[in-house]
């Protein structure tokens, strides 16, 4: 039976049928996440002139199929068809008008090009909060005045940075030297005058500050000082105060730095990034690109995106392998997983690759490709903005802390219980996960949650797979695996389920699975045991994090919690399966509208049934 909207629901009123209707009509034409790229182009093109009409024969807004904005003159999108833009490339069109509006709406755009354009006035102040992700600014050859923005300075991924031929004046922001990715910069040709930046990794040569008849600094002529005082008591102490100030500062950096290269020797892996270096002569070797949103890479341009696998880098560790962060040549970023040695020959991880490569889902981290490089095996996945859910969760240092509301962590479970599902009942060949927790749901920039590192338990050592789980206490943690996996070490769709109640634990409680915050002083049991404990006295609602609580949600709240109690059961023919889970959390979320058209569908019969671990890849 395939899930749908229940029509039923429409006797209630027919306002509420023809409403629920168009919504779910709309929703299914045009993504919600593709409304805001739509919004973004429609304000920016009201807000300029275009005499020469360049826009007007492509830029036509009564479309609403999924990649139409793609075909816009001077847009390009992440996907053909996708609404989502990437670049913004509107040089030599003759533009008239103030700098656009409405380009925080594009929040996926990483390059914006206004150049050869009659633009005028001011850059926004907020420039930062309008185009956050840009790796490539050019503004070159226009008529923009006033300062150049400290707040420019917050677009921390420039790589590219053109604002010559303008009438900026006043002085450079020195904070523009802490943009550490910017390898190209010009300022060239504008009234500028005062201290140029010093960049703390590049030197920019006399070109980027030409015509600027105020400027100094290196690579120009000194800074004149200020004339010296003819008092000589007054040189004398300042030279004193300078060289006693001097010493001070210099013994704190001193100790501040060894305190520091002490500590990072300490967080340092043992091995470093050594492994990378032994792949070095392999750069040339090419990476095998499973979806065409990437472009064709080598191993070379992997090393170089992620500088050459520094740990610097490293954005999650796991069992599975350490995540890299990546950012490609034209700006866009991917992470790179380097899996932990697998036992599989060469053609066996081809093989496994493409069909991994071909499972796609709204609520799976898609992998975009992967590399051999001698005994390394590199894995491309699309990069998702906001993380992980257990970062996002529990860090106390994380500033999202305290700002996921109730129906936010709702939609998350909704959505990760779907993805889940579909591997179980729907996917072909059916997989299960095997390692799930809160670390490898990973949220999109608009919370959508995303499954990652699922099917990669067959390419790990089979010992290390069953055994390695209880010995490190890392990815897939004690605090999510099943009680029977260790008297059994077979892998079951119910020991997915298991793990995946821990998750909705976390979600309603707040709490780590390992140690319970809010429990009595004495108690050391699990995130599980503390939260069985409370429902066996009658007191389970004293588990609910109380962030959430009385807010209007407490009666979704109890109902939620009594799912992830059911989960977690520790007998697996109790708990339900993940096909019952997600239509249970789907009748929670209701009335939010968080899910449109379903694609999980429960074959007769598969309903309750496991399949062990050697089904995961049927051939």
């Amino acid at each position: 039976m395939r899930v749908s909207v229940n029509m039923s629901m429409c006797n209630r009123a027919h306002a509420v049928c023809v409403y629920t209707f168009f919504w779910f009509l709309f929703s299914s034409i045009v993504g919600y996440g593709t409304l805001t790229d739509i919004n973004c182009l429609r304000t920016l093109r009201a807000s300029i002139e275009d005499p020469l009409s360049n826009l007007n024969s492509t830029w036509v807004f009564g479309n609403a199929t999924e990649g139409f904005i793609c075909k816009f003159s001077g847009i390009e999108c992440w996907h053909e068809n996708e609404n989502r833009v990437l670049n913004i490339r509107l040089s030599d069109m003759g533009l008239k008008g103030k700098f656009p509006k409405g380009l925080e709406y594009c929040t996926s755009m990483t390059g914006l090009e206004l150049s050869n354009n009659e633009f005028s006035g001011e850059i926004p102040s907020n420039i930062s909060v309008m185009v956050p992700f840009v790796t490539s600014l050019s503004l070159s050859s226009n008529n923009f005045s006033g300062p150049i923005p400290v707040n420019l300075s917050n677009c921390t991924f420039l790589n590219v940075l053109n604002l010559d031929h303008n009438q900026f004046t006043g002085q450079i922001p020195l904070q523009l030297g802490n943009l550490i990715r910017l390898k190209a910069f010009s300022v060239a040709n504008n009234q500028l005058s005062g201290q140029v930046p010093t960049f703390n990794n590049k030197t920019f040569g006399i070109e980027s500050y030409a015509n600027n008849k105020g400027l100094c600094g290196e690579p120009l002529d000194k800074c004149k000082g200020p004339k010296a005082k003819s008092h000589t008591a007054i040189i004398i102490g300042s030279a004193v105060g300078g060289l006693v100030l001097t010493t001070l500062i210099v013994g704190v950096i001193l100790y501040f730095c060894t305190s520091k290269v002490v500590k990072k020797k300490k967080e340092d892996d043992p091995e470093g990034n050594k492994w990378a270096k032994s792949i070095k002569g392999t750069k040339g070797i090419k990476v095998s690109v499973l979806e065409k949103s990437i472009p064709k890479l080598r191993l070379s341009d992997l090393m170089k995106a992620t500088n050459n696998f520094s740990k610097d880098n490293i954005i999650g560790l796991g069992r599975t392998g350490t995540t890299y962060q990546a950012m490609l040549r034209e700006g866009s970023f991917v992470m790179v997983k380097r899996l932990q040695d697998s036992q599989h020959s060469e053609n066996q991880f081809i093989s496994e690759m493409s069909t991994l490569g071909g499972v796609k889902h709204r609520n799976l981290v898609p992998l975009l490709g992967f590399c051999i490089a001698k005994k390394e095996r590199l894995l491309i996945y699309k990069h998702m903005l906001n993380g992980n859910l257990y970062d996002r969760v529990h860090l106390a240092e994380s500033e999202a802390k305290g700002k996921m509301d109730w129906p936010t962590r709702l939609k998350i479970a909704i959505g990760a219980s779907r993805g889940l599902a579909w591997l179980h009942h729907n996917c072909n060949p059916r997989i299960l996960h095997r390692n799930i927790s809160s670390k490898c749901i990973l949220l999109d920039k608009d919370f959508e949650p995303k499954i990652s590192d699922f099917g990669l338990a067959r390419l790990m050592n089979p010992v290390d797979t069953h055994l390695s789980t209880f010995v490190n206490g890392e990815f897939g943690d004690i605090g999510y695996v099943a009680p029977e996996y260790a008297r059994t070490l077979v892998a079951t769709t119910k020991g997915d389920v298991y793990s995946f109640g821990v998750i909705l634990l976390e979600l309603v409680t707040g709490e780590e699975p390992t140690q319970v915050a809010n429990a009595p002083e004495n108690f050391k049991g699990s995130l599980v045991e503390w939260v069985t404990h409370l429902s066996s006295s009658s007191h389970l609602q004293n588990a609910i994090d109380k962030s959430l609580t009385g807010k209007g949600y407490d009666g979704e709240l109890f109902q939620f919690l009594r799912v992830a109690s059911k989960c977690v059961l520790p007998t697996p023919k109790e708990r339900p399966s993940m096909f019952e889970v997600f239509q249970l959390l789907r009748a929670i979320g209701e009335k939010y509208h968080f899910t449109t058209d379903d694609d999980i569908t429960l074959p007769s019969n598969t309903i309750d049934a496991d399949f062990p671990d050697e089904l995961i890849v049927a051939r």
